[in-house]
């Protein structure tokens, strides 16, 4: 993530970057879906190293250590994706009826920062950390509603699916699994 961070903010890698991860709503769907998965691990053109970058890292570290890759893939990947393609939705829908803009089609989607929010949403959800939840996830979601624009409606869609993933199929894997037994199951 850092080598993609430097990578980009050369003129070849911000070209090269743009062509394999940029999403946008105004793009075919197979488009969307094919640069989707890149798009988790390039941060923001905009993000400082200092601001960002250790939110990113700790958030996939994190729910990597206490979960494993596949998992954490798998959810980073459908909190990216159900953000992206509710943007898609929103846009349909338009300004008046709780959706946004068509103007909105043509800014470059959230990637990697829906994942973070989403990752320690789940890691919250799942562990019942609330502590996590407030100062990892509430920040963002205070700043989504703030600043309605289609980030801040994408880190909503992405919190919300986020949550699901975590109490739903989750929680009992995490029983089975005996992972932090005694957070789970309230003992």
């Amino acid at each position: 993530m850092t080598g993609l961070h430097a990578f980009q903010q050369t003129a070849v890698g911000a070209d090269v970057l743009r062509v394999v991860s940029e999403v946008r709503a105004d793009q075919p769907l197979w488009l969307t879906l094919l640069r989707t998965p890149v798009s988790l691990f390039v941060p923001a053109v905009d993000l400082s190293v200092w601001g960002g970058l250790p939110r990113l890292f700790l958030a996939f570290a994190l729910a990597e250590l206490l979960f494993g890759r596949a998992r954490t893939l798998v959810v980073a990947y459908a909190v990216t994706l159900a953000g992206t393609l509710g943007a898609r939705v929103m846009i349909a829908l338009g300004p008046d009826r709780l959706g946004l803009p068509g103007s909105a089609a043509h800014a470059v989607d959230t990637g990697a920062s829906a994942a973070i929010v989403g990752l320690f949403a789940w890691t919250a959800v799942v562990l019942r950390a609330p502590v996590l939840f407030v100062v990892a996830v509430v920040p963002t979601v205070i700043g989504s509603f703030a600043d309605p624009g289609l980030a801040g409606r994408e880190h909503l869609v992405a919190v919300a699916v986020a949550v699901l993933l975590g109490v739903v199929p989750y929680r009992e894997w995490v029983v089975r699994r005996g992972v932090a037994p005694s957070v789970v199951s309230g003992r």
